[in-house]
């Protein structure tokens, strides 16, 4: 493996991380507060991918510029967060939140199928593409390699700035320390007066608007088809297993480790590649069974 493959591997990793940082912080922020693992978390990646596909031709159809489109981005994103997960934490989620975790896994992955069907009666089974904003903002050369300046630049950037500002909201805002207290223990932050309901709809709202947004990022260099949103949830799950489960900041590192380990494997063992981040995932289990960054009998936001 030359210099050049080793920069471009470790570009490719940090760009598929940052993507995959998104979707598995969305779905970790659900779990520490309702303590939910949300299957159908994959589907607003792929919701949130086809929605800014959508909106991404429409603009380019009456002449706005892809600079204006990329700043539409994070709009479609909480378009499909509120309208999805409002929808699903009402209807879905709130009923079954005290139920057996069995039952609230088969309940996700009953409106993940639902979605999924969803998705082909609104968009068919034809793949989408949308490279306006990567086209736009062109390429750069790094030590000989020829990248893109979104991969680059956008993607790291967005994921860095999304994990300092979740964190700046949970730390030292007072509705972000209503929902850690709520992630801590629910009946005491119900008792001191903590509207619990609404704090756990603004977690799930949260959650899927930053599955979303990872999917509206993603669009922009992945051709979008039908059934994408399960080979992320999957890869999502790995990154919070592997970092812990309700663990914002092991999912950050968990992500770069994932990403960088299957840029490598692409390049150095193609045939390992679907493998590696479930080798990771199990090896760690296996050391550590809490995950990377948590500790035994605790679970924190």
């Amino acid at each position: 493996m030359n210099e050049s493959m080793i920069v471009l591997a470790i570009l490719d990793g940090l760009s598929f991380a940052a993507l995959l940082f998104l979707v598995a912080l969305g779905l970790t922020l659900v779990f520490g507060v309702m303590n939910v693992i949300n299957v159908a978390h994959g589907s607003m990646f792929a919701i949130g991918g086809y929605a800014a596909a959508t909106v991404g031709i429409w603009a380019a159809s009456i002449g706005i510029s892809a600079y204006a489109s990329l700043l539409l981005l994070p709009l479609v994103a909480l378009a499909v967060g509120a309208v999805f997960g409002g929808v699903m934490e009402t209807f879905l989620m709130r009923p079954i939140y005290r139920k057996e975790p069995v039952l609230q896994l088969l309940v996700t992955f009953a409106a993940f199928m639902v979605l999924e069907d969803l998705q082909k009666m609104i968009w068919g089974t034809q793949p989408y593409a949308v490279s306006a904003i990567v086209d736009a903002l062109g390429s750069i050369d790094v030590f000989g390699i020829t990248y893109t300046r979104y991969q680059l630049f956008v993607l790291p950037l967005v994921a860095v700035g999304v994990f300092l500002l979740v964190r700046y909201f949970l730390r030292h805002s007072l509705l972000g320390k209503q929902v850690v207290a709520v992630a801590h223990h629910r009946e005491t932050a119900t008792a001191i007066g903590i509207n619990v309901k609404r704090i756990c709809l603004l977690a799930f709202v949260a959650g899927a608007a930053l599955g979303a947004l990872g999917g509206a990022m993603s669009v922009q260099t992945t051709s979008w088809v039908s059934g994408i949103g399960s080979e992320m949830i999957v890869l999502s799950f790995a990154v919070v297993a592997t970092a812990g489960l309700g663990q914002i900041e092991g999912a950050f590192v968990a992500a770069i480790l994932i990403g960088l380990a299957r840029s490598f494997s692409v390049y150095l063992a193609p045939e390992l590649e679907v493998l590696v981040p479930y080798l990771i995932m199990a090896l760690v289990l296996m050391l550590r069974p809490q995950g990377l960054f948590s500790v035994a009998k605790a679970r924190r936001v």
